[in-house]
């Protein structure tokens, strides 16, 4: 490869990159959609550039296209994602790619999407189009496994959020838990909380701590609250509870007293019934019914009873471990993970693609839960 052919794939691999840094603007703020990027260049030179910025809204190519400063004919476009092919809140992009006269489109990830699928890749290139296809895919497709997730699976990417001691705690035999980790860490918990459509816990964790579950960041995007309660325990005088007219809150139960229902409901709470599994909220089929609800991700931040649950049911794609640098000690504190736990080694729950990194002055592991 000669030097100025090295220069340009340099040179389309950083215009990518602008539409993967363009495409992360729209977190929080696009779910159930993707995230998703575009670059218009003319010989290296951007002309044009935007990112899906909300649900509803203008996807990135169209946006894109909007922001040109020039006539876009005969020149090439770096997208994130296939760009779609089919009506749905916005007209086909593909369309809109054709009638510019872009001459090149580089493209970053398939869109799983059974109404796209490489049909908006084939439609480009029956226009006359060159599609360059997979161009610094895992990348790109590092900004959307939510995303796939919902589309292919129609339930929630579920994050499971432990923040723990180094010894393994989450509260102390007393069951104080505040702060274990440091402000820092509590600040990506918030960026989390933005991004994700819902927040999970189990009743125990609301009886014990009365958590708002809220978004403390600027320009903050609250998401919806669940909490799993089989027997509708949680107490009518509770900040979710007190908040629910103003921030969806939804209580999954098994068992209720209809005066309790009842009187949630004035509040503003919402009642799910869902089956019963082991005595407790079903969490498989309470994942089913928040897909339905297009509801595209979950934050579970519930307490050791939850966690060994949702790892035994199987919902949970991504785990988020705080460690902090601090002992508890003691049997009686509160372990990260409770119920009677596996009996064998080779029952234990697999972990893969570790990445770790310092937030503070404590450590984030983040695993994907093998299958």
């Amino acid at each position: 490869m000669n030097d100025s052919r090295q220069d340009e794939h340099m040179n389309e691999e950083a215009l990518m990159r602008r539409a993967i840094c363009l495409a992360q603007r729209g977190i929080g703020a696009v779910n159930p959609n993707p995230l998703v990027g575009a670059v218009i260049a003319r010989n290296g030179v951007i002309i044009g550039e935007g990112w899906h910025e909300r649900y509803g809204g203008l996807h990135a190519e169209r946006n894109a296209l909007a922001h040109c400063t020039e006539d876009p004919a005969g020149a090439d476009m770096f997208v994130t994602l296939e760009p779609c092919c089919h009506q749905g809140k916005q007209p086909p992009c593909t369309d809109a790619v054709i009638a510019a006269g872009i001459a090149r489109i580089f493209v970053g990830s398939d869109d799983p999407n059974p109404l796209v699928a490489g049909k908006g890749l084939s439609r480009l290139e029956a226009a006359g189009i060159t599609v360059v296809r997979g161009f610094l895919k895992e990348e790109c497709d590092r900004l959307n496994p939510v995303f796939f997730h919902y589309i292919t699976h129609k339930t929630p990417y579920v994050i499971q959020k432990i923040a723990m001691t180094a010894d393994g705690k989450t509260a102390t035999r007393t069951g104080q838990s505040r702060w274990i980790t440091g402000e820092a860490a509590r600040r990506h918990t918030h960026e989390t909380r933005k991004r994700c459509a819902a927040i999970m816990v189990g009743i125990g964790t609301v009886l014990a701590d009365d958590p708002a579950l809220t978004c403390h960041l600027p320009e903050p995007r609250d998401p919806v609250r669940i909490v799993c309660d089989s027997r509708l325990r949680i107490p009518l005088d509770c900040q979710l509870v007190e908040t629910a007219a103003e921030i969806p809150t939804y209580v999954a139960a098994c068992r209720m007293e209809e005066t309790k229902a009842a009187q949630l409901r004035e509040k503003g709470v919402h009642i799910l019934p869902m089956p019963e599994a082991e005595g407790h909220v079903d969490l498989r089929a309470l994942m089913r019914k928040l897909g339905e609800m297009g509801l595209d991700s979950v934050l579970l931040e519930g307490g050791a009873a939850l966690h060994e649950a949702a790892l035994r049911a199987g919902i949970v794609q991504h785990l988020q471990i705080y460690i902090a640098p601090k002992i508890f000690g003691g049997d009686a504190a509160r372990p990260a993970v409770g119920g009677l736990g596996v009996a064998e080694v080779a029952q234990a729950y697999r972990l893969t693609d570790l990445a770790c990194s310092r937030i503070g002055e404590d450590i984030l592991l983040e695993y994907e839960v093998e299958v």
